[in-house]
């Protein structure tokens, strides 16, 4: 089942490359602050590299502005390839690049998609969230092959 509004953010482990691999749990990246946490499909796939990933680079100040501690991009795929599409997109301390790799964040989200015709296995759909202290505030999932409701400008104008 999906997560709603008002849900806490399930117990997972993600990772990071941060001076080589770091593990953080949902609580170390949720708790005690409000995080916007959006995820995507896959790195260095079109949209999510031309548009989803730049958006929250370029507003990162904004989002600082509005009271959110953390911006975080999440995709179903190892630390290595999340650590260097940040790299590649100068992503810096603006937003933290997080690895789910095996996909159980997203599954305990209920936010998985099977995009095994396109040759990539179990992904995450593409959304955004808020979550205050760990508490789910907003939550915005696109429709299949979309890409509106979870941009940093949308999400900004919900904040």
């Amino acid at each position: 089942m999906t997560v709603q509004v008002g849900d806490r953010i399930p117990e997972a482990t993600l990772t990071t490359m941060d001076d080589g691999v770091q593990a953080l749990s949902t609580q170390d990246i949720f708790g005690g602050r409000k995080v916007v946490l959006f995820a995507v499909p896959g790195a260095f796939t079109p949209t999510c590299s031309a548009q989803h990933l730049p958006g929250f680079v370029q507003h990162a100040g904004d989002f600082k502005a509005k009271g959110v501690d953390t911006v975080a991009c999440m995709s179903v795929n190892d630390v290595f390839v999340m650590g260097a599409w940040g790299d590649s997109q100068g992503t810096g301390d603006s937003v933290l690049m997080l690895a789910d790799g095996n996909g159980d964040f997203t599954r305990a989200l209920g936010l998985e998609m099977d995009a095994t015709g396109f040759g990539m296995g179990e992904r995450s759909q593409r959304f955004a969230l808020v979550a205050d202290d760990g508490v789910i505030t907003g939550l915005h999932v696109e429709a299949a092959g979309e890409f509106r409701v979870s941009s940093a400008e949308s999400v900004l104008a919900t904040l």
